[in-house]
């Protein structure tokens, strides 16, 4: 199969069934993308789908939805796309039926900039500490060259997305809805902008309303797409620590700024902090203090290795494979630490998942 038929196979796939849809991904492996697309399809022969799926394909066929994605300026890229984002491969080892999206539709102008990139979300419903603290974080991150991600939601987002902004830096918005849908309808002039100075990134088709669920499947792109995320002002039960909670299950840094003591909207952030789920920071010198003992220089470098990364790479056998729980026992770290080693030394093609486990591959530069 050419790689154009599995982008419009991948594509079927995202107009029938939900991001995390268990039973999409379970049939997917059990049949393959081509055969669970050609059912959606309503073609003979294939496996037995919802007919809810079926429904939404007639409504939607793959050659009206690209009509529409293009009309809004916005392509279709997979896997097995030049421009496909390697980082959002890593969702695909996070449980068994895996997190990777099919695809994602990207708006914006030029070649999407996202190796060097810190996620940024918190409140809808923030303080002006929270809105000045974001817009701050946005301009002076962007301003060392990372580009900013967010939702584009009120509050903590649409001020990360203006400090980025301001500084002419590059920034992304991933958005729970289609990438022509202005939502909130109040951020359209933000949100174009956005579409012209950066990217806006769904992998819903174009036109698909922003429903409820949508929005935490969306905070797993955001997650992904980050070297690591911050969370600015989070009240206990905020959609933000969902965010936060999929950085760490990526291996990502985990960051969240304090506020006062007295502020519900900072509870949850504090709380993060206090159990250990999230390394407090207070500006971006803190976070690129942070990132950098990741191995994510200010300078770019590729082939920037921590100590302890390094000792990981030690510990890994070149065959069989170790899991990320016995990584956690042999190193004596904490499950973060080994996760976030594992994720560096992959990037740099130093490690790599194997027999259920990790294995190390080839020597370390000196």
């Amino acid at each position: 199969m050419n790689r154009g038929e599995s982008e419009r196979d991948r594509l079927v796939l995202s107009i029938a069934t939900e991001p995390l849809d268990a039973l999409a991904r379970d049939l997917v492996s059990r049949h393959g993308i081509a055969a669970v697309a050609g059912a959606c399809r309503g073609e003979s022969g294939s496996p037995q789908v919802p007919e809810a799926w079926v429904e939404r394909m007639a409504l939607a066929p793959v050659d009206r939805v690209l009509d529409a994605g293009a009309a809004a300026g916005a392509r279709w890229i997979t896997p097995a796309h030049p421009a496909w984002p390697a980082a959002l491969g890593d969702l695909a080892g996070v449980d068994d039926q895996g997190a990777a999206p099919w695809g994602v539709w990207v708006r914006g102008e030029g070649p999407l900039e996202v190796d060097r990139a810190v996620s940024v979300v918190g409140a809808r419903s923030c303080t002006t500490y929270g809105a000045e603290v974001a817009g701050d974080l946005g301009a002076d991150l962007a301003d060392r060259g990372w580009t900013v991600v967010s939702g584009a939601a009120f509050g903590i987002d649409a001020c990360a997305h203006r400090g980025a902004l301001a500084v002419a830096g590059r920034t992304v918005a991933v958005l729970a809805c289609g990438v022509d849908v202005p939502y909130p309808q109040a951020h359209a002039t933000l949100l174009n902008r956005i579409a012209h100075e950066g990217w806006i990134i769904a992998e819903h088709p174009p036109g698909s309303a922003p429903h409820r669920h949508r929005f935490l499947t969306r905070n797993r792109l955001i997650a992904a797409l980050g070297a690591g995320t911050v969370v600015v002002e989070a009240a206990p039960r905020s959609g933000s620590l969902n965010t936060l909670r999929w950085a760490d299950r990526l291996g990502r840094s985990s960051m969240a700024v304090p506020g006062s003591v007295l502020s519900q909207q900072s509870g949850g952030a504090h709380r993060a902090v206090r159990e250990g789920e999230a390394v407090l920071v207070t500006s971006a010198d803190d976070v690129a203090q942070e990132l950098d003992g990741l191995g994510w220089s200010d300078r770019g470098a590729t082939d920037a290795l921590t100590d302890d990364s390094r000792r990981l790479h030690a510990t890994l056998p070149r065959e069989g494979g170790v899991t990320v729980g016995e990584l956690v026992v042999l190193l004596d770290a904490s499950l973060r630490q080994v996760r976030a080693g594992l994720a560096l030394l992959e990037r740099r093609g130093h490690a790599r998942r194997a027999d259920g486990g990790w294995i190390a591959l080839g020597p370390l530069p000196g």
